[in-house]
Formats: C-alpha cells, structure tokens, sequence
C-alpha cells in the first residue's frame, strides 16, 4: 500500500474517532429513560409494607415496584421517578412513580399498586405484558 494510501486511511480513522459521541457526564437513568424495556407487568399491595425507597404508599396510589436488580445496580437513583406503562395488547397507557423494588421480577418486569394496574388492565388478569420506559427526572404527569 501506498504512502498515501496509508495516510488516507490514517485520516479517516482518526476522523471516525472524533465523530463517535462520548457519554461524559451521563448518568445512567438519563440513558435508561430512552430505552423502552419489555416484561411482565404484575400488581403488588404496596399498603403491607414501607417501601425500599423508604416511602409508605396505598393501594390507590399509582407507585410501582422495579426489579431489585435494576434498583441495586442504580443505587436506587430512580425512587420517585415516574415511568410510562403501556399494556401491549390492548394499547392502554398510565403513569406510575418508583417507589419500591420487587424480588421476583425480572429486570424489564413491573409490579404495580392496584390503582395503577386497573388503569390498563383488570386484577383478574393478574399478568400481562407490557413496554415501558423512565420519564426524565423530575417530570411528573
């Protein structure tokens, strides 16, 4: 190969190098917000218990549980972060607040308080499967 060759090749990949964006400063919910994640949606009484993000919430209140290792791998960093929930087969949306972390759930499942769970689906269902993803930090519906 040429001089030249070399030197224009040479050339492109520092130019690649500088066109990749860096991630600097940011923060893992930032990035998690945009990816929409696909589980189980399941619903839990958040009633029985204070949650791990320290908080006392009813069943009536729309809260969410997310899994405990998506929450320990953030060092719970999402409590009070509001995700939008949709129910994939019948297209139904809400709003639900992190507000605790569930044991059994895999990492793109969801537990969710009664209230928040009969907003896209009925108790009897009992399961169902949804998309979902964080809404930026301190947005709220």
């Amino acid at each position: 190969m040429s001089r030249f060759a070399m030197f224009i090749v040479l050339f492109f990949c520092i130019a690649l190098a500088f066109a990749v964006p860096l991630q600097g400063n940011a923060t893992v919910e930032a990035l998690d917000k945009r990816i929409t994640h696909v589980g189980r949606g399941t619903w839990y009484n958040p009633s029985e218990g204070e949650g791990n993000c320290g908080y006392w919430d009813s069943d009536s209140e729309p809260v969410v549980a997310i899994s405990l290792g998506r929450y320990d791998a953030n060092n719970g960093a999402n409590c009070n972060q509001w995700i939008q929930i949709t129910n994939t087969a019948n297209g139904k949306t809400a709003y639900g607040k992190t507000r605790d972390s569930c044991v059994s759930c895999g990492t793109s499942d969801l537990d969710m308080s009664p209230a928040l769970f009969k907003e896209i689906s009925t108790l009897a269902t009992g399961e169902i499967t949804i998309s979902w993803h964080f809404m930026a930090m301190g947005w709220s519906p």
